[in-house]
């Protein structure tokens, strides 16, 4: 195998395992306990004090810990006076000795896994934990709960919807929910929640909920301590007792305790948890050939400072985060403000929201506080893409998971990805969610351009991963299963990744002994390659098996196979085209129907809701379900799981409901079109039709309706009427020349007649009309007639003896005679010699034996010898045909000879009663007898069980009779006479003599037993009377006659009955399904009858076998269909298919369980709008009487002034007057008046870039230096080659320098060069692509050690030249020819920047600065040369939008672009 290959090996399970027995055994329990206690004693630490040092209280130390919990080298003597105490230093890490499971006591004794760990525990080796120790599947979705730590209030409202949604969530996009871990707050809240469905659901486990905890302020965690691990401990939630700790949730599934070796701080799981967080949103999702990590998301419910800086930092980070409107304090105070712009949410603003949502608490909070506060909500606000407030409210923002989830396709919207990429990475998150509903809603709109080649790949994840409404919403919105099924390797993909099933079990025999059946140079290749040459082919010939063999292959046969990697050691498949893809697309089959490939992928593998989405794009409907239900019973019974086996056989009538559903239609719609559907040969399943397919399936159902019996009985009167009396038929087979009267109706006159009828209406219409149409068309018809001419007088005279019913009538009477014949033979003329009579009756015989062998070898389906022969035996008639055949020949073989003429003669009276009972088959076609048939044949299994039954009783009398009355006798034929025969004989009422004294005789019987016509004697006294006890012998009698007459034969008439009963509502439809294959039998059947058909037989021997002549292929059955007429069918099918589905659904919602379900969701929708007007007419109330308060409260200020001055009479019209403030929600007066942006954001952020410096606050409204800001305290930063360095003393040149954007929160000049502006050049070198000016180019420099596209670009002092560190980016030759173009060159910016390393005295100031030679010039042709030798550290790039620069420099490209009229 190439290296290419090996690199592209995708991972997949073709379930070979099954083929051959796996030989890894599962780990006992307490193995797998000792594995995992040995890798986490080896991988996972915690942390431990050793230096013990006073703390508060004497027996304390600094860390938390008792001085009794610390080892006795950590205690030092009394007057040690050496270092004091420091975390980082007498803190280490010791192998952990807290893991294990945890149980919970209380109701549902519910468990958990948990385990103690160090903070400085890498989160790569927690991932490992979570996915690989403690077996989770990793997840589509991480949501991290964060918000109130202490017990809160929630409404009720809110908390059912988050409950319901953040469930919803979990279970469906396979997520994991990450909280604090405690019983308090919001994570109390979260376990509430698992619990609430783990009740509800019946599956348990789905719903993993990881809680990371600080060790140090777990309750009663002494229980979880054990060097060996505990498995489980039993943990009690003690929660009155806790005091300043916290008790562990007992609804979390996994914890995570964080141990940093201290006792009773709060907070120490931060950093690790963010970090875990970070690593599990770099893993890839689903697969590792997704593009697309794993997302993660936050939930924020009430929260105080800590969850503001929680929210911040995850925003930072890229992850968007959701809050609850109504959750409280800071959740609300966000939610309040979010729909502000930036200007308007000040400090007075937020004041007042902290005052209105923390109450008490807010009294706390220091000013400089607020203003950091404010400065990070007005951070968190400008990021909106990665805010969500979820409204209860709001109508259209429907539950909370759909919040969740919009949150996060909003934050993939970023606008450096725009386009089809950012569609395709919502899509796939979508998928991996199982999430139509947000696809539909926030995918597939208006804006987004889907082509169908680029959904090819969502539409493989959606079949692959069996997400069935995702295929529906695919087909809807664009997706071609002819161009998507276009490529061979793509239809093979799709079997490669098939679940476990039969099929696949199957296939991979078939593929395995194929491999074996190859030639050697073959074997030797795919041995090299350690795997398996499989094709569609390999598909067709498993398929074929399934249907029968009298199918053709659904696929052509391929010569380029691709080669699969099927080996058994890692079951990975990996693809080898060994010949170009346009090769192998020419030889696939380019006729073949997409919708039939993936209909026939969704049956194998028993998959009722992707099968229903591909039959309905079939273009041949009723074959496909049909098909189905084939090949569903076949695997029914190949299967030996019981469960899928029912599962197989409950689709299988599911489709021939679908089959019986579409024939309906049509055959209410066209009779005629509806029959051509039954016995049209299909192109698309192996060229049978319809109703060998439904014969083939057993579809007794399919079979027995209406429209299929007429086409039977249209098939039975040949080309004789349908409405024509059997005894006409009866009178004109004895006086054919009635057939030239019109005494007998053939079809051609019906039509005929029908036709012309149908031009007298024309005629009268056009009469009264006068349509020039209507004549138009009765033309028409009448050239139409023209081909429908009247039989002839000797065609009519073939059609009436050509008819299957007639043959079938003459076949009787030839029965009725030979039957004679032979009974007369019997019983009259029995000679030694035969007699003329008994010679006619061996031809007789001879002639059925021909026919016999003919029925055997005639096989217009296809079938082979081999089935046709099992079809051939499986019939009871056939059967008793081949049995009077051989009584007959070994009775004539007897009867030729001297010795056994007498046994021959028994044996041909034998074979009379075998003949008699095959005279009941002419019953079948009976549509009242035909049905009894089926019965007594029933009954007869019935009976035989009975049998076995009776023979016991009569056995054990027997017997028992016998010993008692008899002595040791010897006789054979007298033993099975008084053991079977006469018990037997008494269950019809004839009852012994001697078991009574009263009615023996010793005259009847024989003493010794020497006279063979008598019984012996029973044992006898002195006086010659019986010695038997006649007591026994009575009671015995009576036992054995209330048994067997009494109950035997009442249990088996109950047994008739119940058969009777049984059969007889199926009885019809049965007989509807057998009567084909007499029906097909007569058809075929020579028209004279036997003796006479002998004839026929030689015709056949030598037109077929002497001639070699083609047979005579028959249409009634199996017809071709020209290719105009069979697009035609089946379109006119389609568009009955699609009415039979429509009428389905009508009847589905408008069941009364369908009717039920939408009036509770009604109901439902009401009573959450009621409460939900409730809540919010309450809430305005309340605000109401707030303002109404405020306005009281200013109102008597006022009064109270005004008094004041009335009794002052010094009063002056100049004081001032008290300010009555009216503020409403509407316009408060504390906002700003709405502006355009102009601030720096950038030069503002918290952390300034490379150090460990923070950047006092700057709220928007502080910008400007013209704003007092008298609480404006920044730090001075000026970074050294020496390190940072960080001085509060201000140099006198800070003053004669001041940023020109405003306050940046950071005095000095931080990281920049000098003190004053910092001039840095971008350099936009552009070219044209061609002549054409079509495509515009610019230069782009490729750094590899960051892996990152940048312009050229550098700092320079003065204008005028370029920077002169471009000499090493680009080349000194390079540099000199750019250089000497400068001055020709375009400057598109000058001016200020807003930098990251901005500070109130430094700032950046940018010129964009833009060449474009001329393509055709010296200097261009020399800068592409050296370009092309630069091996790909200098690039040509498009100019376009999707280019990835840096935010600044993407800028620069867009204003470059915008001089050259370029759409960017």
């Amino acid at each position: 195998m190439g290296k290419a290959e090996v690199e592209s090996l995708p991972v997949h399970s073709l379930a070979l395992s099954t083929v051959r027995p796996s030989t890894h055994l599962s780990l006992s329990s307490s193995f797998q306990r000792c594995a995992f206690a040995s890798w986490t004693r080896e991988n996972i630490h915690k942390r431990k004090c050793c230096f013990f040092e006073k703390g508060v209280r004497e027996d304390v130390c600094k860390c938390g810990y008792s001085k009794t919990d610390h080892a006795d080298e950590a205690i030092k003597p009394e007057d040690f006076t050496g270092e004091s105490w420091d975390k980082h230093r007498h803190v280490q890490e010791v192998p952990t000795d807290a893991f294990g499971d945890i149980s919970f006591g209380g109701l549902g004794q519910n468990t958990g896994k948990y385990l103690r760990v160090s903070t400085d525990t890498s989160p790569e080796m927690l991932y490992q934990l979570l996915t690989e120790q403690w077996k989770l599947s990793p997840p589509n979705l991480l949501i991290s709960v964060t918000g109130g730590a202490k017990n809160f209030y929630l409404k009720a409202r809110l908390k059912n919807m988050f409950n319901r949604g953040l469930i919803k969530v979990a279970q469906t996009t396979g997520a994991w929910i990450l909280t604090g871990g405690t019983h308090t707050g919001v994570m109390k809240h979260v376990g509430k929640a698992v619990r609430d469905h783990s009740l509800s659901s019946s599956t348990q486990g789905q719903i993993v909920a990881i809680g990371v905890a600080t060790w140090g302020v777990i309750h009663n965690r002494d229980v979880l301590v054990h060097s060996d691990g505990c498995f489980p401990a039993h943990y009690v939630m003690d929660i009155k007792g806790q005091g300043r700790l916290s008790c562990l949730d007992n609804n979390h599934t996994h914890f995570l305790l964080v141990d940093d070796g201290t006792q009773g701080h709060y907070g120490v799981e931060i950093e690790l948890r963010s970090r875990l967080e970070k690593c599990i949103s770099g893993k890839r999702l689903g697969n590792k050939e997704s593009g697309v990590t794993i997302p993660v998301v936050c939930v924020v419910l009430d929260g105080g400072p800590g969850t503001l800086n929680t929210i911040y930092n995850a925003m930072l980070n890229g992850t968007p985060c959701v809050i609850l409107e109504g959750s409280g304090r800071i959740a609300d105070v966000i939610a309040n403000v979010a729909a502000l712009s930036v200007n308007r949410v000040t400090i007075a603003l937020i004041h007042q929201l902290m005052k209105k949502f923390f109450g008490q608490e807010y009294e706390k909070f220091p000013d400089l506080y607020i203003i950091e506060w404010t400065k990070t909500i007005q951070d968190i606000i400008r990021m909106s893409q990665l805010l969500t407030i979820f409204r209860i409210s709001e109508d259209n923002h429907g539950d909370v998971d759909v919040a969740i989830l919009q949150a996060l396709l909003k934050a993939s919207r970023t606008s450096e990805s725009l386009g089809i990429e950012s569609w395709k990475r919502q899509l796939e998150l979508a998928i991996a969610w199982n999430r139509v509903d947000i696809a539909e809603t926030e995918i597939f709109t208006e804006e987004s351009q889907w082509k169908s080649s680029d959904l090819h790949w969502a539409m493989h994840s959606a079949l692959v991963g069996n997400k069935p409404q995702f295929v529906s919403l695919l087909l809807e919105n664009g997706v071609s299963l002819r161009d998507f099924l276009q490529k061979e390797e793509t239809l093979c993909e799709l079997y490669k990744q098939l679940p476990g099933c039969i099929f696949l079990r199957k296939l991979a025999k078939r593929v395995q002994s194929s491999c074996r059946n190859k030639p050697f140079g073959i074997r030797r290749r795919a041995h090299l390659q350690q795997g398996e040459l499989i094709s569609l082919t390999h598909v067709s010939d498993e398929v074929r098996r399934l249907l029968g063999s009298f199918t053709k292959a659904l696929y052509t046969p391929s010569n380029l196979p691709y080669h699969f990697n099927m080996s058994m050691e890692d079951t990975s498949v990996s693809v080898s085209r060994p010949f170009p893809s346009s090769t192998i697309d020419l030889m696939f089959d380019t006729q073949r129907d997409p919708g039939r490939d993936l209909f026939l992928w969704a049956v194998v593998q028993n998959n009722k809701e992707l099968a229903e989405i591909a039959w309905e794009q079939c273009s041949d409907c009723m074959a496909a379900a049909l098909a189905a239900s084939k090949i569903l019973k076949t695997m029914a019974q190949e299967g030996s799981d019981v469960d899928e086996t029912e599962t197989m056989q409950e689709l299988a009538n599911h489709y021939e409901k679908h089959a019986i559903g579409v024939f309906s239609e049509c055959n209410n719609c066209d009779e005629k079109r509806a029959q051509k559907l039954l016995f049209r040969a299909s192109p698309s399943w192996g060229r049978t039709t319809c109703l060998r397919l439904a014969l083939e399936a057993d579809d007794k159902n399919f079979v027995a309706q209406s429209g299929v019996q007429a086409l039977l009985t249209q098939i039975w009167c040949g080309e004789l009427s349908v409405d024509n009396p059997v005894w006409r038929v009866l009178i004109c087979m004895v006086f054919f020349p009635l057939i030239y009267t019109g005494f007998l109706l053939f079809r051609r006159d019906e039509l005929i007649q029908r036709e012309a009828a149908k031009n007298e209406e024309i005629k009268t219409v056009e009469t009264i009309t006068g349509s020039v149409l209507r004549t138009n068309s009765r033309s028409l018809l009448s050239s139409s007639l023209q081909h429908q001419k009247p039989l002839g007088s000797w065609s009519r005279l073939v059609c009436l003896h050509s008819s299957p019913q007639v043959k079938f009538y003459w076949n009787i009477v030839s029965y009725f005679a030979f039957l004679f014949l032979f009974a007369v033979v019997l019983m009259i003329d029995f000679q030694t010699m035969p007699s003329a009579g008994e010679v006619l009756l061996y031809i007789w015989l001879f002639s059925l034996v021909c026919e016999e062998v003919r029925q055997l070898f005639h096989d217009p389906d296809g079938f082979g010898f081999r089935k046709k022969a099992r079809m051939y035996i499986n019939d009871l008639w056939n059967i008793l045909d081949v049995l009077s055949i051989l009584l007959f020949i070994i009775g004539l073989a007897f009867r030729l000879t001297t010795e056994l003429f007498y046994a021959g003669k028994i044996f041909l009276c034998i074979d009379f009663v075998v003949f008699s009972l095959r005279l009941m088959a002419i019953f079948t076609i009976s549509r009242t007898l035909g049905p009894k048939i089926i019965i007594v044949r029933r009954m007869m299994m019935d009976m035989f069980f009975f049998m076995f039954l009776l023979s016991i009783w009569v056995v054990a009398y027997g017997v028992a009779k016998q010993g008692i009355l008899i002595h040791n006798d010897n006789r054979l034929d007298w033993i099975v006479r008084g053991a079977v025969y006469e018990p037997y004989l008494i269950i019809f009422g004839n009852f012994p003599t001697n078991i009574d004294y009263a009615a023996f005789d010793i005259n009847t019987c024989t003493m010794n037993g020497t006279d063979p016509l008598k019984p012996k004697c029973p044992m006898l006294n002195e006086n010659q009377t019986p010695a038997f006890p006649e007591w026994l012998t009575i009671i015995l009698l009576c036992i054995y006659l209330l048994f067997a007459n009494i109950l035997l034969l009442n249990l088996l008439i109950a047994i008739f009955n119940f058969t009777f009963q049984e059969v007889q509502d199926n009885t019809d439809r049965i007989w509807k399904f057998q009567r084909y294959e007499l029906i097909k039998e007569y058809h075929s059947r020579p028209a004279a009858p036997p003796p006479f058909i002998i004839f026929s037989h030689l015709y056949l021997f030598i037109r077929n076998g002497v001639l070699c002549r083609t047979p005579i292929v028959s249409t009634e059955f199996k017809s071709e269909l020209p290719p105009m007429e069979e697009e035609e069918l089946l379109s006119w099918e389609a568009l009955m298919k699609d009415r039979y589905l429509l009428s389905t659904r009508q009847e589905q919602s408008q069941s009364m369980e369908r009717r039920i379900l939408d009036t509770a969701q009604k109901v439902t929708s009401i009573s959450d709008r009621l409460e939900r007007e409730e809540e919010e007419s309450s809430a305005a109330t309340v605000q109401r009487l707030a303002r109404l308060e405020e306005q009281v409260v200013q109102s008597a200020k006022a009064l109270q002034w005004i008094m004041e001055s009335l009794k002052c009479r010094g009063f002056s019209a100049k004081e001032a007057q008290p300010l009555i403030l009216t503020t409403t929600d509407e316009s408060p007066d504390i906002y700003m008046s709405d502006k355009e942006d102009t601030c720096h954001v950038n030069a503002r952020q918290f952390h300034y870039p490379n150090s460990k410096l923070t950047r006092f606050p700057v709220p928007e409204e502080k910008v400007q230096w013209e704003v007092i800001f008298s609480s404006y305290m920044p730090p001075y930063y000026t970074s050294e080659d020496s390190g940072d360095h960080v001085d509060g003393s201000e140099s006198d040149d800070l003053d004669n320098y001041r940023n020109p954007g405003g306050r940046t929160g950071i005095r000095g000049r931080g990281a920049l060069s000098q003190l004053g502006p910092n001039l840095n050049v971008d350099l936009v070198l552009t070219r044209c692509q061609d002549s054409e000016r079509s495509v515009l180019e610019y230069l782009v420099v490729w750094d590899e050690s960051q892996g990152t596209l940048a312009l050229p670009c550098g700092p320079v002092q003065t204008t005028g030249h370029l920077p002169v560190t471009l000499k090493k980016t680009m080349g000194k030759k390079m540099y000199e020819i750019i250089n000497a173009k400068v001055s020709e060159g375009t400057t598109v910016f000058e001016g200020y920047v807003d930098d990251c390393r901005n500070t109130d005295n430094a700032w950046m100031e940018i010129i964009i600065l833009n060449i474009h030679p001329d393509r055709t010039s010296q200097e261009m042709v020399d800068i592409n040369s050296m370009v092309e030798s630069s091996h790909g550290a200098l690039q040509w790039r498009e100019v376009s939008g999707k280019s990835k620069l840096s935010p600044n420099q993407r800028d620069s490209l867009r204003q470059v672009a915008e001089l050259h009229n370029r759409k960017f």
